[in-house]
């Protein structure tokens, strides 16, 4: 059953009202004066039943997924800075300073599995509406893509059969049957050996360990398959046994490879990076307009699809979000190829063979503007949680993807609200040492 927000207007006689309290100028108390909480909470309804106790309210739950992309913060962090800070509740709805949790951690969890990904694109919609007059007045959009990396180390050979043969001791030990060896002080002991596979006069003996290690992952995974059919658990385990068949079985120059045993969907993405040759993960393309700064579409894709091939599904979000069809499309030389997609007339760096002088120093002023959506990449990756994606599956990627974008176009409110202030008290305080002046002349 649905829960539902206090009233904020409501005086109660032991407390006093944060409405009261609270700087009615601050970024947090404008932000939730701006925010359509009702139409929200309507959106959001039809996904609770009307029987069983009442969930959290739709607004607060809504509120900390906000909050952690704002301000790059995990499930666990946010229900605590919520608990602190009077701004973070009367921002979620609360009426008087609470000074309990405002939900377990994992609650945030069940919520985005509650909104799922058209629910989650719900809340990205929101964050565009905010700037509905940037929106309005550009012209120009800009489209990049980058990497959202999983939360997986570094892969290699060795550490995959190692949690190969792991995982299979541990499916065993789950169902309650006994496999034939365990291997796991063997296992220990040739994993140990990779260590030094970059020294010549080790590599030998590396090798060897590979491929030891890769025999014993693939006895153990047949084992545990024969002992699954006996008890007819097949079906349950079949999706793990087939991901740990894969990795025995792959190898190097093969495609579609897997990199992690507990996120397949994982990809292998070379940007060209001087500092990074490779980076595992998913392939994140990003739309923004030119000028004002504002993410208008940001989509996961899975695989490592060419840059090319993702430009009219990004442009076709952007409609989508947006309502409107942009003039140019800025971006780099990883998309040759398009002269001009849906209408739109794409821009790419390069010589501009029998064209005017005015003509090239307009193509080259259009090129200096698209570099900033590499800055805009920069902060979603490090301030707004896409840096590294802990959620789980390709609609972890999508989830987190889309809640960054949203904390980033919020953001770009506050600061706004933030320099507003500020200048208001700066020519205040001029005006008022005017006035002194002006009083003490006379």
């Amino acid at each position: 059953m649905l829960g539902k927000s206090p009233n904020q207007a409501q005086s109660e006689l032991f407390k006093n009202l944060l409405v009261n309290q609270l700087n009615p100028q601050h970024p947090l108390y404008l932000l939730s004066q701006a925010i359509p909480w009702k139409k929200l909470e309507e959106a959001f309804a039809p996904l609770y039943g009307k029987v069983g106790l009442p969930s959290h309210p739709i607004r607060k739950m809504a509120a900390l997924l906000m909050l952690k992309h704002l301000y790059n913060l995990s499930d666990e962090r946010v229900v605590a800075q919520w608990q602190e800070s009077p701004y973070c509740q009367y921002f979620a709805g609360e009426a008087t300073f609470q000074w309990g949790q405002p939900c377990a951690a994992s609650d945030l969890v069940h919520f985005r599995h509650r909104l799922g990904e058209k629910g989650i694109e719900k809340l990205f919609a929101l964050s565009i509406a905010l700037h509905a007059d940037k929106v309005k007045k550009a012209k120009e959009v800009m489209v990049d893509t980058t990497v959202q990396e999983k939360n997986i180390t570094f892969p290699t050979d060795a550490k995959l059969y190692k949690k190969v043969i792991e995982k299979c001791n541990t499916i065993a030990k789950s169902c309650g049957v006994k496999l034939r060896q365990s291997y796991r002080f063997v296992v220990h002991r040739l994993h140990y050996a990779q260590r030094y596979a970059h020294l010549p006069k080790h590599a030998k003996k590396a090798k060897k360990a590979l491929k030891k290690l890769r025999t014993l992952a693939g006895r153990q995974v047949r084992d545990l398959q024969r002992q699954l059919v006996k008890l007819g658990q097949e079906k349950l385990y079949a999706p793990v046994v087939q991901t740990m068949e894969r990795i025995v079985k792959q190898q190097r120059g093969d495609k579609n490879k897997v990199y992690s045993l507990h996120a397949p969907e994982t990809s292998c993405i070379a940007k060209g990076k001087a500092h990074k040759k490779y980076e595992f993960g998913s392939k994140v393309s990003v739309a923004s307009l030119s000028g004002s700064n504002v993410i208008v579409g940001i989509s996961s894709l899975a695989g490592n699809p060419h840059d090319s091939r993702t430009l009219a599904p990004t442009l076709d979000q952007v409609r989508q979000w947006t309502g409107r069809q942009y003039e140019r499309v800025l971006v780099d030389k990883g998309y040759r190829g398009h002269s001009q997609v849906d209408g739109s007339e794409v821009i790419i760096p390069g010589k501009q063979a029998h064209a005017s002088a005015y003509a090239r120093r307009r193509h080259k002023s259009l090129c200096k503007r698209r570099s900033a959506i590499e800055a805009i990449i920069g902060h979603l990756k490090s301030e707004h949680r896409m840096g590294r994606n802990y959620l789980k599956g390709t609609m972890g990627d999508t989830t987190n993807a889309l809640l960054a974008g949203m904390g980033f176009n919020l953001m770009l409110l506050l600061r706004e609200w933030v320099g507003n202030f500020l200048s208001i008290l700066f020519w205040a305080s001029v005006s008022m040492l005017l006035c002194k002046l002006r009083s003490s002349s006379i």
